[in-house]
């Protein structure tokens, strides 16, 4: 496996990294990534095979020494400036599927917007919109 990897590659390694970062890949977790890559223009080429084979690259790196520090590498240097906040955004979105971010998120995504030298102020919004997005209906009982 190679450290390189392609923009798509590095933005699932994001989503990845966020899925993982309480320790736990849960079904819903990996059901909403392939939604995401499915149903996004930046994917529009990317296949359900690179997106396995993406994942389980992403996952090596992360298992190796320093792989989470090597892994935003990664990251940082695939990715062009104009899809950093993409990538903030992909991370955000996964990280708030449940209608909150977890502390252990939180932390991923700070690390992440300073490896891509994101405003503060542009991830709180994104935040904020992946929480509002996320939040279901209360249950209506007749």
């Amino acid at each position: 496996m190679s450290t390189s990897a392609s923009p798509q590659d590095a933005l699932v390694y994001v989503m990845v990294m966020v899925a993982a970062a309480d320790a736990v890949m849960a079904d819903p977790e990996l059901r909403r990534i392939g939604h995401i890559v499915r149903s996004l223009p930046v994917f529009d080429d990317f296949t359900d095979d690179r997106l396995v084979r993406a994942a389980r690259d992403c996952a090596t790196l992360l298992a190796g020494p320093e792989g989470l520090d090597i892994t935003l590498e990664v990251v940082r240097e695939a990715l062009p400036t104009r899809l950093h906040e993409t990538a903030y955004a992909l991370g955000a979105e996964l990280a708030a599927a449940d209608g909150r971010l977890r502390l252990e998120e939180m932390r991923l995504l700070d690390m992440l917007r300073e490896r891509l030298d994101l405003d503060r102020l542009v991830c709180a919004a994104l935040d904020r919109a992946a929480i509002a997005r996320s939040r279901r209906a209360p249950s209506q009982t007749t």
